[in-house]
């Protein structure tokens, strides 16, 4: 038999997708299963964006330019100004999604071997997207006991090697939820500084900051305009996670230059999905208002309510629409696939996604699960009730 490639081989699987024959049986006999594992918004795509390609008097589905629509970086620039991000429309690259805006920033700075720090947890793929480039994501551990704040600055100092190209965060988290304060941010920029790095942020759940808490992006940092690279998405922000529309941002001339040269390589993003992307910016300002106090309630009611469940511990997140909780139990892993094989009540169970392909090092999350927010509140409330009972009946669990 031919053989597979060795990066084929580490490739890791999708912590968030592998349970997925399980659900699929568990349906096929009959039950219900809430899926808390995926960020898949419920929430309607505004239907500027899905009337604009209905719309469209296309009549040739062209390539489009390997940046991206001119009209749509231009408006995007716009978009950033309404933030007080000052871009001009040569500082974006249109992608496919966020995932290949990543691939783009790793591929252009990164040789083979090189290194980029990341907070763990980390949104699982980011182990994917490294073995693509051939790059060594090196973590640093953030606490559940400290709601998964930045871990402090000495840590990352202390692992940056010759090797280290950038340190890369999301930000608000996917996993955590959790919101970067000014200072973390101003502490990791004169951190790159000091050693020329790059800093790059994930940014895709900009627009879900809860409460009194706002976002702060890494654009706005003065004295980092040649180090900061920036991901964004209109995956969640307009719930079009299918449109695969994303952008890589950059005021460092020379790395867009060389991030162009791999959008090239892949010829253009999708021509209909940039003009579905373009209509979603002029969706009204309350749109966003009613997204964010959905998914505040959402939240609410799956972490104030879980966190009644003896043993459970869960941070209540102040952005994005993810949380980590730890578990009472033996092994998360084998517990979600438990509630997919074995558990039902009232003919209704959970799939959730295990938090330990949310980190690099081995060992780590073992007792803990990612949980999204993305189903409506009467839902959550169930999701919260099977918990408890599953709890009860796993014969893992230990108080």
């Amino acid at each position: 038999m031919p053989a597979i490639s060795l990066k084929g081989q580490t490739m890791p699987e999708s912590p968030i997708r592998k349970l997925a024959p399980f659900a699929e049986a568990a349906k096929f006999q009959g039950k219900e299963v809430y899926h808390l594992n995926i960020g898949q918004p419920d929430i309607k795509t505004p239907p500027e964006a899905i009337d604009a390609v209905r719309n469209s008097d296309l009549e040739v589905l062209e390539y489009s330019p390997s940046e991206g629509f001119a009209s749509y970086r231009k408006a995007l620039a716009a978009y950033y100004a309404q933030h007080d991000l000052h871009v001009t429309s040569d500082d974006l690259i249109v992608t496919t999604g966020g995932s290949e805006a990543i691939l783009f920033a790793m591929g252009a700075i990164c040789d083979p071997g090189d290194e980029v720090i990341i907070p763990e947890p980390f949104y699982a793929n980011y182990n994917g997207f490294s073995v693509n480039a051939g790059v060594t994501v090196v973590p640093v551990t953030a606490q559940i006991e400290d709601a998964f704040a930045l871990p402090p600055i000495e840590d990352f100092e202390a692992l940056i090697s010759p090797n280290t190209k950038a340190i890369m965060i999301c930000n608000p988290g996917n996993p955590t939820g959790y919101l970067y304060t000014p200072q973390e941010l101003e502490a990791l920029r004169d951190l790159v500084l000091k050693h020329d790095l790059y800093l790059i942020a994930d940014e895709v759940y900009r627009e879900f900051a809860y409460g009194d808490n706002h976002h702060m992006s890494i654009l706005s940092l003065e004295g980092l305009e040649e180090n900061a690279i920036v991901i964004d998405s209109v995956s969640k922000r307009y719930s079009m996670c299918g449109a695969r529309i994303g952008c890589v941002i950059s005021r460092n001339s020379a790395l867009m230059a060389t991030i162009l040269k791999f959008a090239q390589a892949r010829l253009s993003p999708p021509t209909m999905a940039q003009i579905a992307a373009e209509a979603a910016l002029d969706v009204d300002e309350s749109y966003y208002a009613e997204v964010k106090a959905e998914y505040t309630r959402r939240r609410d009611i799956l972490v104030d309510g879980i966190n009644q469940i003896e043993g459970v511990v869960c941070p209540k997140p102040s952005g994005s629409f993810y949380v980590i909780a730890q578990l009472p139990v033996d092994n998360a892993e084998r517990f979600a696939q438990w509630l997919l094989s074995a558990f039902s009540h009232e003919n209704k169970t959970l799939m959730i996604a295990p938090a330990e392909g949310f980190y690099a090092t081995p060992g780590m999350g073992q007792n803990q699960i990612r949980l999204a927010y993305v189903l409506e509140e009467d839902k959550l409330k169930k999701c919260v009730e099977l918990l408890q009972i599953a709890l009860q009946q796993y014969p893992g669990t230990h108080y």
